[in-house]
């Protein structure tokens, strides 16, 4: 089976501030990682390829030059080759403008590593969490895809999709070529190796620059080409302590208790 995972370098949420005079965030200092969701995808992958190693997984990201640090995390952990698709013009896009490029990245690295029987997204990037961008490949390619995925597994013309849902999960077969989403399942991704990271390092990534597609059309990308705006960002104001129920003279936890279901009831919230 032939994989391409989609992965995206992000900043690490966890050590996220905000400015509190522009209420902006504070990117300074602050490390770039593979998106979580991201690793999930790939480990879902990796899981394939140990029942049937055959199977190629390549990676792809879009981003600056940097980005290329979790290509080399991924080849680290599981990937075989990694692509970066970078260029001025495609800064400022948006997930729609985003999902165009990404679309037609895939059909030029399939020029070169083949058709993919799949692609595996992460459901959503932690510092968008708009989860939009891989239903919007699908789209973008015509493909079947299966959202919320746990994992994996490869059968006879497709794959087997262990889904989450509101109440439970779902198993769904997909016919290939398709595309999977996929949130955090039961266990945790892999650890790199050391002889992967050592392999890695001499890895070499091929760059798909601004122009490695002519036929891509510019009203469809980059800032003027994101139909998305955000008109602000902030930080909600934190509120003040709520109501406080005091207990007078004797008192017991049920007077408390129907004090409260009082306040309660007259404010329409029971």
């Amino acid at each position: 089976m032939n994989i391409l995972v989609c992965v995206k370098q992000v900043p690490d949420t966890t050590q996220i501030k905000i400015d509190p005079v522009k209420h902006t965030l504070i990117r300074e200092g602050v490390p770039a990682i593979l998106n979580p969701f991201d690793g999930y995808a790939l480990e879902a992958a990796a899981r394939i390829k140990d029942k049937n190693p055959d199977t190629k997984i390549v990676v792809v990201t879009m981003g600056p030059p940097q980005a290329v640090a979790v290509l080399k995390e991924c080849v680290a952990i599981a990937a075989d080759k990694g692509y970066l698709v970078t260029g001025r013009t495609f800064g400022g896009s948006d997930t729609l403008a985003t999902s165009y490029i990404l679309s037609h990245a895939v059909k030029k690295i399939e020029e070169t590593e083949g058709k993919f029987d799949a692609i595996f997204c992460g459901k959503q990037a932690i510092d968008g969490d708009t989860a939009q961008v891989g239903p919007e490949i699908a789209e973008w390619l015509d493909l079947p895809q299966v959202t919320y995925g746990l994992e994996a597994e490869e059968v006879e013309g497709g794959l087997r999709v262990k889904k989450e849902a509101e109440d439970g999960t779902l198993v769904i077969d997909i016919k290939t070529p398709c595309l999977c989403t996929f949130t955090k399942p039961a266990w945790d991704p892999r650890y790199p190796t050391i002889k992967r990271k050592l392999a890695a390092n001499r890895a070499k990534f091929e760059q798909l620059g601004d122009d490695f597609d002519p036929s891509m059309d510019p009203a469809h990308y980059g800032l003027n080409g994101s139909p998305t705006h955000v008109k602000k960002s902030f930080t909600p104001p934190q509120k003040e302590g709520g109501l406080k129920i005091k207990k007078e003279g004797e008192e017991t936890g049920a007077d408390l208790a129907a004090k409260l279901a009082k306040v309660l009831a007259d404010n329409n919230i029971i």
